[in-house]
């Protein structure tokens, strides 16, 4: 029984463009721009940013978006090495099945299961808080029974504004990727002005003196602010998701990859400055800092704007969650690794429909009843867990004799994969041994299934040609 047999490179490249199974190549570097702007640009940005200063960071969160940064820009050059190189749908699932074998690459991709899924149903929550805020605005309430997760001390059963928007996004993710992409632009547009309009206008009320004292936590603090807005930089590695719809991936992968985590970098470090130099850090602990900080220095009228630019930067957050899961779906399926009705694509559509909608139920399922708290837990260490297997991947790449020497390359290897790996790895050291816990079970949950089902069904049973032995 070879727990590691690897998939060659040859073989991932010849199914990705099989007859009958392929996805439609509708994608440029803009396109895969705006999908990184649209997953990293959201709850980030619009939430955790206040959490992270009134708990952790103070006004030096702004070192902790430069550590997280740094943590994701080093993983970013190696996705972008993998992505040139595989071009295939499955992100680190599939780089890790030519680089480790079948058993990390089901691991890997269980995790980002875990990654994908609940970080859909936790920011479809937090939409449906943006939303209701909305329509309180214009004095309208949904029944309490209907407005939360299921909590019947609070008189909360089911959140239906969560339902609705995954179904929407489902629906719209069902019509094709590139009409998913003009949308998610647009929306993309709408925020990142939104976010230029709070820079344009708070930094004028800046107050030096909020900024003493600067790292009131100590660097510790400073480090679990870090490991808490990493959520805000999850979204980068949704795009190399999208590998097998993209043309020419050598070239536009490298740059969809880096220049989205270039941009939500640069604006973070800056939103950041100017929201702890408007409030004191300890006022920020609320769960809309940013419309706070307008309304604190009475600009009424653009944190109206920001709510509403906050619902389109949640809503292509969602979108393009929605999209990396069901693309993860598809790449386990065609292995054999699943059932193979996640890997149907629809002959006029080009995509895989039913799969989407299987993942739309589970989503919404998960958004509607379980409160968001219990969603958040583990996304931080799933997403860390892929970042770090990706950057060790890189160094197993270049040993690959059969992998294609055209694309882009990560510059200082081995340096760069290793300062990924450790900073990742410093990161999901600061999580709560609680989410620890929960990954090894949700981990141990995988296992069972891969060798209950996932070892037997696998493709490289029935082909052995595909099979590329440990060298």
């Amino acid at each position: 029984m070879d727990l590691f047999r690897k998939k060659s490179i040859d073989s991932l490249l010849r199914e990705s463009g099989a007859r009958g199974a392929s996805l439609k190549k509708d994608l440029g570097a803009f396109d895969l721009t705006m999908l990184g702007v649209g997953a990293i640009i959201g709850t980030g940005i619009f939430v955790l940013t206040g959490v992270a200063a009134a708990e952790h960071a103070g006004p030096a969160l702004i070192l902790s978006f430069i550590l997280s940064g740094l943590a994701c820009v080093f993983a970013a050059l190696c996705y972008a090495e993998f992505a040139s190189t595989v071009p295939v749908a499955g992100s680190a699932y599939t780089y890790s099945y030519a680089t480790f074998g079948e058993l990390i690459a089901w691991i890997l991709g269980w995790d980002l299961i875990l990654e994908y899924g609940l970080a859909s149903s936790a920011v479809a929550s937090g939409w449906s808080g943006y939303f209701q805020g909305l329509l309180a605005g214009f004095g309208l309430e949904l029944p309490k029974a209907l407005s939360s997760a299921y909590d019947p001390a609070k008189g909360t059963f089911i959140d239906v504004p969560a339902v609705m928007i995954v179904l929407l996004i489902t629906l719209l993710l069902t019509q094709g990727v590139k009409k998913s992409a003009k949308f998610n632009t647009i929306m993309v547009i709408i925020k990142v002005a939104v976010v230029l309009l709070f820079i344009g206008v708070g930094v004028w009320y800046v107050e030096p003196a909020n900024w003493t004292p600067f790292m009131p936590y100590g660097f510790s603090g400073v480090t679990a602010g870090a490991a808490t807005v990493f959520f805000a930089y999850i979204g980068f590695d949704a795009v190399s998701t999208a590998a097998e719809e993209v043309k020419n991936p050598q070239r536009n992968m490298p740059i969809g990859i880096i220049a989205s985590l270039a941009v939500c970098t640069i604006l973070y470090i800056i939103v950041s400055a100017i929201l702890t130099g408007i409030v004191p850090y300890d006022q920020l602990g609320v769960k809309n800092p940013v419309a706070f900080a307008l309304n604190y220095i009475h600009q009424d009228w653009i944190a109206g704007f920001i709510s509403l630019g906050a619902i389109a930067g949640i809503t292509t957050v969602l979108l393009v969650m929605m999209y990396g899961q069901t693309r993860l779906f598809y790449a386990i399926s065609r292995d054999g690794l699943l059932p193979k009705v996640f890997s149907k694509v629809d002959s006029k559509k080009q995509n895989p429909v039913i799969n989407s909608w299987i993942t739309c139920l589970i989503v919404a399922f998960f958004a509607g009843v379980v409160p968001l708290s219990k969603l958040a837990e583990l996304t931080n260490i799933g997403t860390l867990f892929a970042f770090m297997t990706v950057s060790v991947g890189i160094l197993y790449l270049r040993k690959n004799t059969s992998a294609s020497s055209a694309g882009f390359k990560v510059p200082f290897v081995p340096y760069i994969p290793i300062l990924a790996f450790l900073f990742c790895g410093y990161l999901a050291l600061q999580l709560p041994s609680t989410t620890w816990i929960s990954f090894g079970i949700w981990i141990t949950i995988g296992l069972v299934i891969y060798f209950l089902y996932g070892r037997r069904n696998s493709n490289l049973n029935n082909n052995p040609a595909d099979l590329r032995k440990i060298s």
